[in-house]
């Protein structure tokens, strides 16, 4: 899951032991400023030539109870980024980074604004920052297009990764955010429902096993990624669906990628699930903890190798790096006979593969949070050459193996990118 994600795994972890569900119709009240002085950030403009619409969507799996509260059936949300037929016009408003409900919880006592990364309670109009995406816009229509999975680090929600998702949907890609219910600090519901996260709550319970918890979250997660994949064929016949959106889903060269947890989550339903052809892990380790959060259990993923391309992408926190040094990864790496690449981001931090690169220093320069929390949190690689980066080698990944494009940039050190480690 990578340091700052599994220190705080460890901790948020422990809480899910009673379970207990909370499930409001608004984010809770916190003291903050008012919208005028609240902190606010920009994200860095998309690389590809396409201009992004997105949608949201509720999914329901009345047949599977949720793993996390008694009594209740499984259900996400999930959001499309896609090539939409045309530029934003002057009378368009591209669409917020967070439902205002959301991003109230998301940076609020509870959220994992404060717990992931300390920024001050009520400090940030996190809906009030927008997207380069039109909602609901018509889709750009023409040959079916490639379809890629997005799951976020543990805690965090859908939207924490949007900088790299806007950039593949402008290169091409329609790209699906997943919620995982429950567990991701917050989900807004269509409703007017808020279900927040069971974790930050149950801080401390006693007796926690970790790595059982860790299981259930993964085996909950995979079965998450699954629903979708059973979805997709069915979209295009949704009701209100964004017009030609149904029409370019391809649900033959499907990819799926994914930071800290997420990206174990894109490894192991990899492993269990043929229709995802390829997959990419930002820093995200696949092994398990013991009972007492010590010791190293491989994950099925690990033990098993793969057969199908995958990219994994680390950074320089304390116990990641290339796949010599961790031992979910070497597992990996020795035991699959599919293609692969290792690389790793030279001065990097867990957040850096996030939306905490762009938006955190410009945060911190307004107050939301202290400066001396970016050097932990991000290293000291600009942020914006943190980023060309990252988009530059996971958009290559899936190009040479979704589209099937020439990227001889995955074949070892590039002089481009000379804070790129290649690990063969």
């Amino acid at each position: 899951m990578g340091t700052r994600g599994r220190i705080v795994a460890a901790a948020a972890l422990a809480a899910v032991t009673a379970l207990a569900p909370i499930c409001a119709p608004g984010a809770q009240a916190v003291q903050r400023a008012p919208d005028q002085h609240r902190a606010r950030a920009l994200l860095p403009e998309p690389g590809g030539p396409y201009p992004i619409g997105t949608t949201s969507l509720r999914l329901a799996d009345p047949g599977r109870p949720d793993p996390w509260v008694a009594g209740r059936s499984r259900e996400l949300m999930i959001s499309l980024w896609y090539p939409a037929a045309r530029a934003p016009g002057p009378a368009d408003r591209r669409a917020p980074y967070m439902a205002p409900a959301a991003g109230e919880h998301f940076g609020g006592p509870d959220g994992t604004a404060l717990l992931n990364y300390g920024v001050t309670p009520g400090s940030t109009d996190w809906s009030g920052i927008r997207t380069h995406a039109v909602a609901d816009a018509p889709a750009l229509p023409g040959a079916p297009r490639p379809v890629l999975l997005y799951s976020a680090g543990l805690g965090d929600p859908r939207t924490w990764g949007t900088a790299l998702v806007e950039d593949l949907a402008s290169r091409g890609y329609v790209v699906v955010t997943v919620d995982h219910t429950y567990e991701a600090s917050e989900v807004a519901f269509p409703d007017g429902r808020l279900a927040t996260s069971v974790l930050p709550g149950m801080l401390g319970s006693p007796g926690l096993d970790i790595g059982a918890v860790l299981r259930t979250a993964m085996a909950a997660r995979v079965a998450d990624t699954r629903l979708v994949l059973d979805r997709l064929p069915g979209l295009g016949g949704l009701p209100g669906l964004p017009e030609h959106l149904g029409s370019v889903l391809d649900p033959t060269r499907i990819g799926m990628l994914g930071h800290s947890a997420g990206g174990f989550t894109a490894l192991q339903a990899m492993h269990d699930d043929p229709r995802i052809a390829a997959a990419v892990d930002l820093d995200g380790q696949l092994h398990f903890p013991g009972p007492d959060g010590t010791g190293v259990h491989l994950s099925e993923v690990a033990e098993d190798g793969l057969d199908r391309p995958f990219l994994l992408l680390g950074t320089r926190s304390e116990d990641s790096g290339g796949h010599r040094v961790q031992p979910g990864w070497d597992a990996l790496w020795q035991h699959s006979t599919g293609p692969r690449a290792d690389f790793t981001l030279e001065a990097s931090r867990h957040g850096s593969l996030t939306d905490a690169e762009p938006l955190l220093p410009a945060l911190a320069h307004q107050g939301a949070l202290p400066t001396d929390r970016l050097r932990a949190d991000l290293g000291d690689l600009p942020p914006a050459r943190a980023g060309t980066a990252l988009h530059t080698y996971v958009a290559a990944f899936f190009d040479h193996w979704l589209r099937h494009r020439d990227t001889p940039l995955l074949d070892g050190p590039s002089p481009r990118f000379p804070e790129m480690t290649y690990h063969p």
